[in-house]
């Protein structure tokens, strides 16, 4: 598009011009800047850890491993106790002592909507066709300042996720997320930064969450350590014997 023969403004020409790249293109260029399919898909297990800074200062040890295709265990571990929250590709459960529940509990629906995200191994871009998600291109916003490419993204289950990406290097820089629970609507907000390359795949080192609305409430976590193709033992994942029937 020649602008300039078209006389139109500077700034709706970026618009218009901003607008012909479609998702696919995006979605393509987010997987290339992470390492390419291959070197990503390389990867079948990962075992994060890290330190988070929650508000009030307190301090804790964080985990997270996960384990094609979808099984997922995080914890949480603060003055001596450790919670739990583990999705084995069917059930999710958890375990909680900060609220004084020191057994082990299934997860509602409700409850199971973020660990099920976290649990994706790849994420919900890649490959979302198959996955039975959805992606769109909405354009150009802005992010802390920053410009940044916007994509949308709608899970099977009809709960959104909004992508911005770094127009120079095309990785994730902020998530917002949409969960639609009994008629209402719970939104949440993730900032990352701080890449870097761990077997060949970026990584975020970097990581600020929490609800949309309040960042005064939000959690940051520091990762310490990034591990991959690690061996991880099922039965982690696994829901404890004593749920089940």
């Amino acid at each position: 598009m020649r602008c300039r023969l078209l006389l139109l403004p500077a700034a709706l020409c970026l618009s218009l011009l901003s607008f012909a790249q479609t998702a696919d293109e995006l979605v393509a260029k987010n997987i290339e800047a992470k390492g390419g399919m291959d070197k990503i898909q390389a990867v079948k297990t990962m075992r994060m850890t890290g330190k988070a800074l929650l508000p009030g200062g307190f301090v804790g040890a964080v985990s997270q491993e996960n384990a094609r295709p979808n099984l997922v265990r995080e914890t949480f571990s603060l003055q001596g106790m450790t919670a739990v929250q583990a999705y084995d590709g069917s059930s999710g459960w958890q375990i909680q002592p900060f609220g004084g529940r020191k057994d082990p509990q299934l997860m509602g629906e409700d409850d199971l909507r973020d660990l099920l995200i976290d649990s994706d191994f790849d994420g919900p871009m890649v490959n979302y066709k198959a996955k039975g998600n959805t992606v769109e291109y909405l354009g150009h916003d802005v992010v802390d300042g920053d410009d940044a490419l916007r994509l949308k993204v709608t899970l099977k289950n009809g709960d959104i996720l909004y992508y911005y990406l770094d127009p120079d290097t095309f990785l994730e820089i902020r998530r917002e997320t949409q969960e639609f629970i009994r008629g209402s609507v719970r939104e949440s907000a993730s900032e990352m930064g701080s890449y870097k390359a761990v077997a060949g795949v970026m990584f975020p080192f970097s990581i600020a969450t929490g609800p949309k609305n309040d960042p005064t409430q939000w959690q940051t976590t520091s990762v310490e350590k990034i591990e991959v193709n690690v061996s991880l033992n099922n039965s982690e994942f696994a829901t404890p014997a004593s749920l089940k029937k």
